[in-house]
């Protein structure tokens, strides 16, 4: 049993490490960087930093900024609208990643020998 958790946990981390590497995963970006081109100073760097954390697929910490930005009050329907659907494409592209991941893991310990002892 100690084996193949060890071979299950290397297996996800592998595949965490591959999905995680994807550039951007389909999140549209463009209409953030639109809306908040204007902005002030403060507003505009906290998209661009959230718009990069998006583009490097460190969704955590897109989504972090993301709502750090969502709790200015001094955004406009507009943006507050448009932070909302990039949040909602990040939490898709995380629960996509994850399931692929445990998807891949899960196909993996299937393909297992049965000559690996338990």
């Amino acid at each position: 049993m100690k084996t193949s958790g060890w071979i299950l946990a290397t297996v996800m981390g592998v595949s965490l490490a591959i999905t995680g590497c994807n550039k951007q995963g389909g999140i549209d970006t463009s209409a953030l960087e639109a809306k908040f081109q204007a902005s002030e100073p403060a507003l505009k760097a906290s998209a661009d930093k959230a718009v990069a954390a998006i583009k490097s697929a460190d969704y955590s910490g897109a989504l972090a900024e993301l709502k750090t930005l969502a709790s200015n009050a001094n955004l406009t329907p507009e943006q507050q609208q448009t932070i909302k659907d990039v949040m909602a494409q990040v939490q898709k592209a995380i629960t996509d990643a994850a399931t692929k991941a445990a998807g891949e893991a899960n196909k993996a310990v299937q393909e297992l020998p049965k000559s690996v002892p338990k």
